[in-house]
């Protein structure tokens, strides 16, 4: 049993860290350190990627399986925290705050941490690191890498179909960095949307941020215009910007990532411009390495999500804006991945700024 070190909010600095467990996030100062009565079966510290802790995607499900964790074993609100990144500069502090708290578990949320986590895990040899979305080689990391090409798979299909059934027979996706991670976004897309919808013509670009939700809405005029009626977003953050135009419009769809986004797609006429999402557990992988620790069971090493233990998947609710046709055909396509007759592949078709079709004229 430890006790937790909390820390005091002061406010010294504009686009600084964050610090709280439930609470919003809040400008704040360098976080100072300070006692906390009360015991923890085990502490936590998350550290946000840019996005923030509340950007509806990838932070938000890191820290919502934080909390599921918390609820499921009646810890305190002390136990558990997080910091915000407000820049990649803050990685290394943040992740280093916790360290030298003795948090028991800090997690590292994103690729973009790989140099500060490799940086920052030796100097901690008794802290337990999560890394997810890459892979360090310290031996105090646990690695969560995810499939994120088979459940984009997935979702490509659900777009190419609705693409058919809207006459369109063109979708878009719009990724926030370019590189392998979101890379494997875009390649399952593509080859789940050509898969339902041979003739499709699949338009993508790349907002170079995953914060910057004015570009991204700026490049889905771009493709909406140019008769897009699906975009598939992996942007983080700068993905709502993706979903405001969507509901600006009216008449277009979205594909939400990483959790489902339903929700955060419903219009004022209270319907919801979210085809569907995909599902990639970040908050499996952080309840997951919580509960290792809790039970002195945690190892370094990589651990995979994928189809065939429900880490990666397709929003698939009826009664939603799936036909049940769809949703049996999505499911049939999943069933044929896990079963090893599709191989979905990690390497893209389109490049950013293009569409295949320009790509094949050239």
């Amino acid at each position: 049993m430890k006790k937790f070190l909390k820390l005091a909010l002061i406010s010294l600095m504009a686009l600084s860290l964050v610090a709280c467990s439930k609470e919003a996030p809040k400008e704040t100062g360098t976080p100072e350190t300070t006692p906390v009565a009360g015991e923890c079966a085990v502490t936590v510290g998350l550290v946000t990627d840019i996005g923030g802790v509340d950007d509806k995607s990838f932070n938000q499900s890191a820290w919502e399986g934080v909390l599921q964790f918390q609820k499921d074993n009646n810890l305190a609100d002390e136990c558990v925290s997080y910091l915000q990144s407000a820049a990649d500069a803050d990685y290394v502090p943040n992740l280093s705050t916790f360290g030298d708290q003795g948090v028991d578990v800090v997690m590292a949320v994103g690729f973009l941490f790989e140099q500060a986590i490799n940086e920052v895990a030796p100097n901690y040899p008794d802290t337990k690191f999560l890394f997810v979305d890459a892979v360090s080689p310290e031996a105090n990391v646990m690695s969560a890498i995810y499939a994120a090409e088979q459940g984009s798979f997935l979702v490509g299909v659900a777009a190419g179909l609705k693409a058919l059934e809207t006459e369109s027979n063109a979708v878009g996706f719009i990724g926030g960095m370019e590189g392998e991670i979101i890379g494997a976004f875009q390649a399952g897309f593509e080859q789940g949307v050509l898969a339902a919808n041979p003739e499709a013509t699949i338009y993508v670009d790349y907002v170079d941020s995953f914060a910057d939700d004015s570009k991204a809405q700026n490049l889905a005029v771009k493709q909406y215009d140019a008769g897009v009626s699906v975009i598939y977003q992996s942007a983080g953050n700068a993905g709502n910007g993706v979903i405001k135009e969507a509901k600006q419009r009216g008449d277009v769809w979205v594909v939400g990532v990483d959790r489902d986004q339903y929700e955060d797609g419903m219009t004022a006429e209270g319907n919801s411009v979210i085809l569907t999402s995909m599902i990639k557990r970040v908050d499996s992988a952080t309840y997951k390495a919580a509960e290792l620790a809790m039970n002195n069971e945690f190892v370094g090493g990589i651990t995979t999500f994928d189809l065939t233990n429900e880490g990666i998947g397709a929003e698939l609710t009826t009664g939603r804006n799936l036909s049940d046709e769809v949703i049996a055909t999505v499911a049939d396509y999943a069933a044929k991945i896990k079963a090893g007759e599709i191989v979905v592949t990690i390497d893209t078709l389109v490049a950013n700024g293009q569409s295949n079709k320009t790509q094949q004229a050239k």
